[in-house]
């Protein structure tokens, strides 16, 4: 395995960030890591990448132990922190051509990475001159500089329009062929766009963890219904295995069923029941952002 983690738990004083976490990633593997702020996201990061201590449990990357064997986790590990450390004085060539005497690789490497990340129309200003997108790139360009096999990024695409969203993931979906990648996002998009598999942790706990396509399998169903006119509350309780309803308005409707019979006829009876029409009656496919608002809620 590329990243294991054990019972892991890590509290700030009476705050518990993380809570007897366990999980493994595969080499190759492209892993979303999701949670609300404060789900204990970076803590574990931090983590995995030698910054700090768990107070129990354990943790490998690349088969090192992370709390007996920094260096070589150090040395296994491409890593782009939530807060980008960068040198703003220093031009884009000179700060990775620093980090990568630092790595004792070649000039040449840094080549590779300016161009790979898109950094090569900026790459002959200071760091302190780029837009906050641009020094992401440098953070990422960075985190790759050594050739690392595992890499682990919080928060990577932070600040990028949406055309460099597209470069962006293109570079990490790339780099998930021959290595392992492990990365936090807010961006369901994102995750939709380039994870293999969906983590979700939130309270320092592990709600999720599947294959992207099997955590959205889920026996529920939404449907929206529009009436010909104006429907209470009490009137919708009674649609048969109604889990929970949504008012849009005084004729529309968002319903979800804990099913995955289609619930459309039974509405079409009701409403002929109740003497009303359907205007409208459409299945919602439920997405990634609506699985975690749901796994996530407080």
């Amino acid at each position: 395995m590329s990243i294991e983690v054990s019972n892991i738990s890590k509290s700030y004083g009476t705050q518990k960030a993380l809570d007897n976490v366990s999980f493994s990633v595969k080499k190759g593997e492209i892993v979303g890591f999701l949670g609300p702020n404060g789900a204990g996201k970076s803590t574990l990061m931090k983590i995995l990448t030698t910054y700090i201590n768990a107070d129990s449990g354990s943790a490998a990357v690349n088969g090192f132990d992370v709390s007996s064997d920094e260096k070589s986790v150090q040395k296994s590990v491409g890593y782009l922190p939530e807060h980008n450390p960068l040198y703003l004085d220093l031009y884009v060539r000179e700060y990775l051509g620093f980090n990568a005497d630092v790595y004792g690789v070649g000039k040449n490497r840094v080549e590779e990475v300016i161009e790979l990340t898109g950094l090569t129309p900026e790459s002959h200003k200071k760091i302190g001159q780029l837009s906050k997108g641009y020094r992401q790139r440098v953070g990422l360009a960075n985190a790759l500089l050594h050739n690392p096999d595992v890499l682990i990024l919080d928060e990577p695409t932070t600040g990028l329009d949406p055309n460099q969203l597209v470069e962006i993931r293109s570079v990490i979906k790339n780099a998930g062929k021959d290595k392992t990648v492990f990365l936090s996002t807010h961006i369901m998009q994102e995750v939709e766009a380039i994870c293999d598999r969906v983590i979700i942790i939130d309270h320092g706990k592990i709600k999720a963890d599947n294959r992207l396509e099997k955590i959205k399998e889920v026996d529920e169903q939404i449907i929206e219904v529009e009436f010909d006119k104006a429907v209470s509350q009490e009137v919708i309780d009674t649609i048969p295995s109604l889990h929970y309803s949504k008012k849009v308005s005084d004729t529309n409707w968002e319903l979800t069923f804990a099913t995955d019979k289609d619930m459309r006829p039974s509405i079409f009876d009701f409403a002929q029941q109740n003497g009303l029409k359907t205007l409208q009656l459409n299945q919602k496919n439920k997405n990634l952002e609506t699985v975690f608002r749901e796994m996530t809620k407080k």
